[in-house]
């Protein structure tokens, strides 16, 4: 493989994710994956062929790589070819693997209380509120701008990551209470709700998760948690409480309404309610 000459295609595809409008992590990510399949194959990105992709993908399978993490490999290495090298005969033709979808993880109202009761320090606490009562992403938590707040409609726009579309999401009417005392009182000055030691960056989302893990342990929790659950729970909530679907799947920003739909696969927790028609004999 010419190295020059595939650094300064993967500095085009880097270019062409950027002007697309995509995160830094996705950039960082998909140049990652190219070049590991460029190892790989051990070839200039122009003497690449189906057959490369495709042994690629066995190789992927073989190593047990989860098909969601084949899907998102394949993904990046179709976008290169596709939008960089012009060349779409190449990954035309490569078939994905299925992935299975999975109920995601939420957490009870009892145990979110347990889990933000234990959180003393008032800036990660209002993080993970944040993040639980308006079902947001980490990314978006953290990247948060106090202009965007709406303190007396208690509503917030949010520009997501994932392609820079905005939404509008629900602020709790706590949250809003304590969050305008937290702002009064800080002494930083910055443009970001939670902002890092220089107030010109946010917080980063290892910090966010630190905060959560910590905050897991304190609690006793012997299952995993971790950010993303609270934007599960929040879902799941809402749903419990008798909130239309359709009105979840705005809230969190969902193109798709079946993605929205894994959330009304029952869990254990609703099946521990039922009674079995025998005990009722």
């Amino acid at each position: 493989m010419n190295q020059k000459e595939a650094e300064e295609l993967l500095k085009k595809l880097e270019i062409e994710l950027k002007i697309r409008g995509f995160t830094k992590a996705t950039v960082s990510t998909y140049k990652r994956h190219n070049l590991n399949f460029l190892k790989f194959v051990n070839k200039s990105p122009l003497d690449v062929t189906t057959d490369d992709v495709r042994t690629y993908q066995a190789y992927l399978s073989e190593k047990n790589a989860k098909p969601a993490t084949i899907v998102l490999k394949l993904s990046a290495i179709k976008f290169f070819f596709h939008n960089v090298l012009e060349n779409e005969i190449i990954t035309n033709k490569i078939k994905y693997p299925k992935s299975h979808k999975k109920i995601p993880d939420a957490l009870t109202k009892e145990e979110v209380q347990k889990l933000f009761s234990v959180v003393n320090n008032q800036k990660h606490r209002l993080l993970l509120e944040f993040m639980y009562g308006s079902g947001l992403r980490v990314s978006e938590c953290i990247n948060f701008k106090v202009k965007d707040t709406n303190f007396d409609n208690h509503t917030a726009k949010v520009i997501s990551g994932k392609g820079n579309k905005q939404r509008m999401i629900i602020l709790s009417k706590d949250f809003v209470s304590k969050l305008k005392k937290y702002l009064d009182k800080r002494e930083i000055s910055s443009d970001y709700i939670f902002p890092s030691h220089d107030p010109k960056k946010p917080v980063t989302t290892r910090m966010a998760q630190k905060v959560i893990e910590k905050a897991a342990k304190k609690a006793g929790f012997e299952k995993r948690v971790y950010c993303h659950i609270l934007r599960s729970s929040f879902a799941t909530h809402l749903l419990e409480g008798g909130v239309d679907i359709r009105y979840i799947q705005e809230l969190l920003g969902h193109s798709d309404l079946s993605t929205t739909q894994r959330y009304t696969k029952v869990n254990m927790e609703q099946l521990r309610k039922i009674k079995s028609p025998l005990d009722n004999i």
